[in-house]
């Protein structure tokens, strides 16, 4: 096999890959807006809010916390929920 500074092509396309894959996980994560509690407190009352709770089922069920009016959803189903939601709706994603 041929060797670049002491790597195998194979060796570099395998890390190349697992960059090209994680690189739009981490863009999503950073460019995703977040506010504070104070802020989604103000906005309680807006009839255009929808909050969904994505925590897993565990970690929602054994939670004391729960934000009023917000609607639990497990991630795996945020696509179809994605698809009935309006677009004139401001959503927050709830998940700690």
């Amino acid at each position: 096999m041929n060797r670049i500074n002491g790597f195998y092509h194979a060796e570099i396309a395998l890390l190349l890959i697992a960059f090209l894959f994680f690189m739009p996980l981490t863009t999503a994560a950073e460019t995703a807006a977040t506010i504070t509690k104070e802020d989604l407190s103000s906005m309680l009352d807006d009839p255009l809010l929808l909050i969904l709770d994505v925590r897993t089922g565990k970690d929602w069920s054994s939670s004391e916390f729960k934000i009023k009016g917000a609607q639990r959803v497990s991630l795996d189903q945020l696509d179809s929920w994605a698809k009935k939601i309006t677009p004139d709706k401001k959503i927050v994603l709830y998940c700690a």
